[in-house]
């Protein structure tokens, strides 16, 4: 490469990092509503029973891919920008594997033997038992590594959220801060994942269909994340995912919270429960 070509290459790098240092802090702004209108939003009340039933607030959404239909018993709460807590490993295993902070589903965690919050925690993983696990200081430490600046970059490059990362919080964002995303866009970034219409290379996809598996049965395939994160005093729960079926592809977004301890006994569980609960409301 010629002196002119390096400078030129050097000078349009610098630029390009301006601009960026310019927009990292600003939020992104998201249309939630940009893919609903009064044609393809469907009220469920079944939905709203299962939530009574099991003793939670929220909403349900469920996105039928083949109608372009969007079910829910609460669409305004769907609309609602929340903290999204362990659904961000979704994320943060896409941006860890694009910036080679991970190698692939077989990435190595060594524990340190400091004790941690959850048992389960307390031991060497790899990446897959990792996520399945939901084990934070391995998510913090992958966050950590790929770095604020990184962080940004990717999170606006996947039009993830809206963006607001203070650098003292990178290894806490999803758990804390103002750093917020609604059921809707969930269903719109696991759409464009789902559809390999994200920038991002056929390794990632690959490792991101091993790692979010969660049952795999011969008439559908079931894939996802479930979160968890306090805010204000407030439990707020999460799943979201797809049901694949021999025909269809159903989105799936879940965030409640309980009403008394009595709901939070099993709150753990029933994230991912009322959604298919809700889900074969469908088929009736």
């Amino acid at each position: 490469m010629s002196c002119i070509s390096k400078a030129l290459t050097f000078i349009s790098f610098s630029l390009l990092l301006l601009l960026f240092a310019c927009q990292k802090n600003a939020p992104k702004e998201i249309n939630n509503e940009e893919n609903l209108n009064t044609t393809n939003q469907i009220v469920n009340d079944n939905f709203q029973s299962v939530i009574d039933s099991n003793n939670l607030i929220g909403s349900i959404i469920i996105y039928d891919s083949k109608l372009n239909q969007y079910h829910s018993n609460d669409f305004e709460r769907g609309n609602t920008g929340f903290l999204p807590a362990s659904t961000f490993k979704i994320v943060n295993s896409i941006i860890g594997l694009e910036t080679n902070v991970l190698s692939d589903e077989n990435h190595f965690f060594k524990w340190d033997g400091e004790p941690r919050r959850l048992k389960a925690w307390e031991t060497d993983l790899n990446l897959t038992e990792a996520y399945k696990c939901s084990c934070v200081p391995c998510y913090q430490s992958v966050a950590r590594e790929i770095g604020i600046d990184s962080m940004n970059y990717y999170l606006q490059k996947l039009e993830y959220g809206n963006q607001i990362i203070p650098d003292s919080l990178i290894d806490l964002f999803w758990l804390v801060g103002n750093f917020q995303i609604s059921q809707i866009q969930q269903l719109n970034f696991l759409q464009r994942l789902q559809e390999q219409k994200l920038d991002i290379s056929e390794k990632t996809y690959a490792v991101m269909k091993k790692i979010m598996l969660i049952d795999k049965k011969e008439n559908y395939t079931l894939s996802g994340k479930t979160g968890w994160a306090i805010r204000e005093g407030n439990n707020i729960g999460w799943f979201v995912g797809f049901i694949e079926t021999n025909d269809n592809i159903y989105y799936l977004a879940t965030n409640v919270t309980p009403k008394n301890e009595v709901g939070l006994a099993s709150f753990a569980k029933n994230r991912l429960q009322i959604t298919l609960e809700a889900y074969r409301t469908l088929s009736k």
